[in-house]
């Protein structure tokens, strides 16, 4: 009877049964990458591949170039034009420090001080980028012409002085020199570095300055302890993104400069353009890769930052 009067044991609920995803889900993502990996595949892997067999390629161009691999074309290149290579590095560099420093006030500026005026500040820092390339570094050509009243001003204050001592300018003539160069990628490049630069910095946390404030740092300290290692993403981006086309830039060298401040960008534009030397040219060009890849990794390394803007 005991047995019988047990009510009976709970009935388990059966888990629903769950449908396999469908097939053609998953797959979506791959579809949407589609496109994007067939682009960089036809315009960038396939012209890198025929660049690197043309590099290691002998003949000419009336009797048509075979590929011998003939890896001494990097060598003879690097050997004729190693001077051009660090005058390339040089004014990138140099050129790179001077947008760093008139950058950085602006984007903090735009960051922490413009106000309602933020907006305008920034459509004048992408102005430039409403003209051609062309245009903006050949109105340079005006703005150093000799007896202008930029030479005239630099004259006065003795600049060109200093500036033809150091060998940057020759006597009082700013147009040709390197100094008229590293003026040119200033400005076509200052708008590479203030962006970034001015993403990083509108990130900071605004109350990290009041907390700085209250244990009584001084704004020199706020800067150097809390605003600039928080900026150093902005740095770092605003920094490659300058330093990259300014080392194979050959625009400014060939419209504001002369044969003694010629640029790599220069000779390989000339061996693929008029002596029609291709591997050479693409020889040149691997080089130039290949160090910017090197000085680039070094220098995202050292930095001790790896989170770009």
């Amino acid at each position: 009877m005991a047995t019988l009067t047990e009510a009976p044991p709970p009935l388990s609920p059966t888990a629903p049964t769950k449908k396999p995803p469908r097939r053609r889900g998953r797959l979506t993502p791959y579809w949407l990458l589609l496109p994007g990996l067939l682009w960089l595949v036809v315009f960038f892997a396939l012209p890198m591949i025929y660049q690197a067999s043309t590099s290691v390629q002998t003949g000419s161009l009336e009797e048509g170039y075979k590929v011998t691999w003939h890896f001494a074309t990097y060598w003879d290149a690097l050997g004729a034009y190693w001077p051009q290579f660090l005058r390339s590095v040089l004014y990138a560099g140099a050129a790179t420090i001077l947008c760093l420093a008139l950058g950085y006030p602006l984007a903090y500026l735009i960051a922490f001080r413009a106000g309602r005026w933020r907006n305008l500040i920034m459509i004048l820092v992408i102005a430039p980028f409403f003209t051609s390339f062309l245009i903006r570094t050949l109105a340079w050509k005006t703005i150093l012409a000799d007896g202008g009243p930029v030479v005239g001003a630099l004259n006065t204050l003795h600049v060109l002085d200093v500036t033809s001592w150091l060998g940057w300018t020759s006597g009082d003539r700013v147009l040709a020199t390197p100094l008229a160069v590293v003026c040119g990628l200033t400005y076509n490049f200052l708008p590479f570095m203030i962006l970034p630069l001015y993403s990083s910095l509108e990130r900071i946390d605004g109350r990290l300055h009041e907390a700085a404030g209250d244990l009584y740092a001084r704004p020199a300290t706020v800067f150097r302890k809390v605003t600039f290692p928080l900026s150093m993403p902005g740095v770092v981006s605003g920094t490659l993104l300058t330093f990259i086309p300014a080392a194979g830039d050959y625009v400014n060298a060939e419209l504001l400069g002369s044969t003694d401040t010629r640029m790599i960008g220069n000779v390989i534009q000339t061996q693929f353009l008029r002596v029609l030397d291709y591997p050479t040219a693409a020889a040149l060009s691997f080089i130039l890769m290949a160090a910017i890849l090197f000085m680039v990794t070094f220098y995202i390394r050292r930095s001790g930052t790896e989170d770009l803007v």
